[in-house]
């Protein structure tokens, strides 16, 4: 069977390996999953028409685990962060239009990296951010999705709060299938969606369903601690990967 894009075989089995890597994470801490795979694929392959694949992926997997998070999910801070989105997408595109995507990534990251070696340092926001602030987050998040990268800024915000690891973990889990489904119509109105982008979609489900599997046991066995500390390590290399990517 002839592979989607163009693969060679070669490279399907590294973007499996990458896909199942990406996916276990995404298992595990709710977040990370395309960044971690866009930054392996762009190893092996033009990463652009897997973006559509990614978002697509990343509904289904949603789905997968809407079961055990459903009683877990923080609408309060969901619908504000939401529709923060909602209203930073067209300027996002607008302004994206204007400057180099590399720099704005370089940008995002390069804040996202300093906080969380803030938060490894053990600070903390003293009390729950409310409302307005989440709006706030929201706008930030759909301005830096237009790079690729709006899920760091988020995951840095939550996690500067004081929240359970489920609610962290659910919480991110719809925001960014939020995204994603604000994502997915404009691509396709651009053309990034076809044929290939369903087949490359039904290869991937088996391996999602494996590596959400995985990860989710690996985050049932983890203590809120280990949780936390893995969240802020995970945001700090994926900030620092963003930034070798869009420096070299």
């Amino acid at each position: 069977m002839d592979l989607p894009f163009a693969l060679l075989p070669a490279q399907g089995a590294f973007l499996a390996a990458a896909l199942f890597a990406a996916a276990f994470i995404r298992g595990f801490t709710g977040f990370g999953f395309s960044a971690i795979f866009i930054i392996l694929a762009a190893q092996v392959a033009n990463p652009l028409p897997l973006i559509p694949v990614v978002f697509a992926c990343e509904i289904a997997m949603t789905a997968f685990q809407a079961r055990g998070i459903r009683t877990h999910i923080d609408w309060r801070r969901v619908v504000p962060l939401g529709l923060g989105a909602a209203l930073a997408t067209v300027p996002a595109v607008h302004v994206m239009a204007r400057l180099d995507e590399d720099q704005a990534r370089l940008v995002i990251s390069a804040l996202v990296l300093g906080l969380s070696l803030v938060l490894l340092g053990g600070w903390r926001m003293p009390r729950p951010v409310r409302g307005p602030g989440h709006l706030g987050a929201g706008l930030v998040a759909g301005m830096a999705n237009s790079a690729g990268v709006g899920g760091l800024p988020t995951a840095a915000f939550l996690a500067a709060q004081p929240m359970e690891p489920t609610v962290f973990r659910a919480t991110m889990i719809v925001f960014l299938t939020v995204l994603d489904l604000m994502a997915l119509p404009a691509m396709a109105a651009n053309g990034l969606v076809g044929p290939d982008t369903v087949t490359g979609a039904a290869i991937a489900f088996p391996i999602l369903g494996l590596g959400i599997w995985a990860g989710t046991r690996r985050f049932s066995a983890a203590s809120g601690a280990q949780f936390r500390r893995a969240v802020v390590i995970l945001l700090a290399a994926l900030a620092a990967l963003n930034i070798a990517r869009a420096a070299a």
